[in-house]
């Protein structure tokens, strides 16, 4: 009982200490005056208002910045869920020449910074296809993700083998397989792998900075930077200002989080094969 107690208290303590600066970002950006000190987390309630959010919808389009930011990230979750699934499913169920050496090469991927691709990328999309100032030009250097491969390839090598031998004998070709018998069976890596991908494309700043110029077409994370850069210094409560678009921007990824974490547990894989 007092190991229990103990663990509880850890675990307590643990989730205030990362829940803190969320919190502390909401409170600031309510404040009036603003407060940076620690006594700043409790600030008194006639020091509240909404006012800091009106200051920065006035300066940047919150609502056409979180559309930007949804339609970027819808893309590249939509590419990293069909390309990841079929590459996964390819790399640990069927049997080719070459597969070993492909997946080498999906890891070998993970280790190249990104930073070291922009400048190509940046010409070719840019230059050679047109698409800058577009959401397409933002979206397909994030369209296949090689982490949500190794997912899906780790979490369909786990499914028994006996599924697949049944299926087959029953004449289901590969799509029914993946569609009908894997697919059921892997939805925690789908949840992951959705989650992993909303939180990069969501917080990235530098290539839809590099790619959008019109201000229209930006995302928030990127409308957010140049309020701070350009615009906080000249509204009446700059910090407020800054944490009510810091706010704006993690409230999504934060209530994603918490409506799927349910979800993040395995299901028994090997429920569909009886002895």
């Amino acid at each position: 009982m007092k190991s229990r107690v103990v663990t509880y208290g850890v675990l307590t303590l643990g989730a205030l200490a990362f829940l803190f600066p969320f919190y502390y970002m909401v409170v600031g950006s309510l404040q009036t005056n603003p407060d940076t000190s620690i006594a700043g987390a409790f600030p008194h309630p006639s020091n509240l208002t909404l006012e800091n959010y009106t200051a920065i919808d006035g300066r940047i389009n919150l609502l056409k910045g979180l559309v930007n930011s949804g339609i970027f990230t819808g893309g590249v979750i939509l590419g990293t869920i069909v390309f990841g699934v079929l590459a996964g499913y390819a790399l640990a169920v069927l049997k080719w020449r070459g597969r070993s050496a492909t997946f080498a090469l999906v890891l070998l991927v993970q280790v190249i910074p990104f930073q070291l691709l922009m400048i190509p990328l940046y010409v070719m999309i840019a230059r050679d296809y047109g698409l800058s100032d577009s959401y397409l030009g933002m979206i397909l250097p994030f369209f296949i993700n090689s982490t949500a491969v190794v997912i899906f390839r780790q979490y369909f090598l786990q499914l028994p083998k006996e599924l697949f031998d049944a299926a087959r004998i029953d004449g289901a070709n590969e799509f029914r397989l993946l569609w009908s018998v894997a697919l059921p069976l892997v939805r925690p890596a789908l949840l992951t792998a959705v989650l992993l991908t909303f939180i990069g494309p969501w917080n990235e700043f530098l290539w839809p900075f590099l790619i959008t110029k019109d201000a229209a077409m930006q995302p928030l994370a990127v409308s957010l930077a140049n309020f701070i850069s350009t615009i906080a210094a000249s509204t009446t409560n700059p910090f407020g200002a800054m944490m009510a678009g810091a706010v704006v921007l993690a409230a999504p990824a934060v209530a994603l989080f918490l409506i799927f974490q349910r979800y993040f547990t395995s299901n028994d894989l090997g429920s569909g094969v009886k002895g």
